[in-house]
């Protein structure tokens, strides 16, 4: 026996969190009654589990996948405004989800996977982990702006934690910086540079803790290495169930 939304995270329908909006909503229906109070425990072989009426079944072969995100779609499954989407991209047969999102103008390294207790360890709001980014940004941040950055910043009423900011070149416009946080806002690297006032031009991200995205093309994925799988899984074992 499972909870629902572990069942609905596991089957590759999308994040626990997410689910747990779902059921609230609705839209999950277990041996054709609605359910919408969290909580309940289905039995994966004996419960029928429908999500927006159509069949649910945890996915047994798990799978985990890297895109090289490229700019100009969404990381969602629909997209309401006929944008592209992450899933055009790739090209299976199981149905996977995103591990946190990236920005509809942002690029680079986005993890998809069936396994929930994995998404849901590594997008944990207690979890830090770290998120390297190249931003391309204008002007040149002095040594005030980046101690700033380093320490911490008030966005949207809270201050974030504190981060790595390395210049790496620069010209008389533009500077290209690695940037390394351990939080996952909703767009924060851009709302940090604009804080010390450094608007962005391009971002991307190349790292997910040890996991690169290395030379993997623009709209390309590949399947993570057994090693890789085993890294995710090693830093999520102290995370809570």
């Amino acid at each position: 026996m499972i909870r629902l939304q572990k069942f609905l995270a596991d089957s590759g329908i999308c994040s626990r969190r997410k689910a747990e909006e779902h059921i609230l909503a609705g839209d999950v229906l277990v041996n054709n009654k609605i359910v919408t109070e969290l909580g309940l425990k289905v039995d994966e072989k004996r419960d029928k589990v429908y999500f927006k009426n159509k069949p649910v079944k945890i996915e047994q072969k798990k799978v985990y996948i890297m895109l090289n995100k490229p700019e100009g779609c969404v990381t969602t499954s629909k997209e309401q405004f006929d944008r592209k989407t992450v899933f055009d991209y790739i090209n299976i047969k199981e149905r996977v989800v995103p591990v946190g999102r990236l920005d509809y103008d942002t690029s680079g390294l986005l993890i998809l996977t069936n396994d929930g207790d994995l998404t849901y360890k590594l997008t944990h709001p207690k979890h830090s982990i770290k998120k390297v980014y190249i931003a391309k940004v204008y002007g040149i941040p002095n040594k005030e702006k980046l101690e700033r950055f380093k320490n911490g910043l008030i966005i949207d009423d809270y201050k974030t934690a504190p981060a790595s900011i390395q210049i790496l070149e620069k010209d008389n416009k533009y500077s290209t910086l690695r940037i390394t946080i351990t939080e996952g806002k909703n767009r924060q690297v851009r709302k940090m540079c604009d804080a010390i006032g450094h608007k962005v031009i391009s971002l991307k991200r190349i790292e997910i803790d040890k996991i690169s995205i290395g030379n993997l093309k623009i709209g390309e994925y590949r399947y993570l290495t057994n090693e890789e799988i085993s890294y995710l899984k090693k830093i999520c074992e102290k995370i809570i169930k």
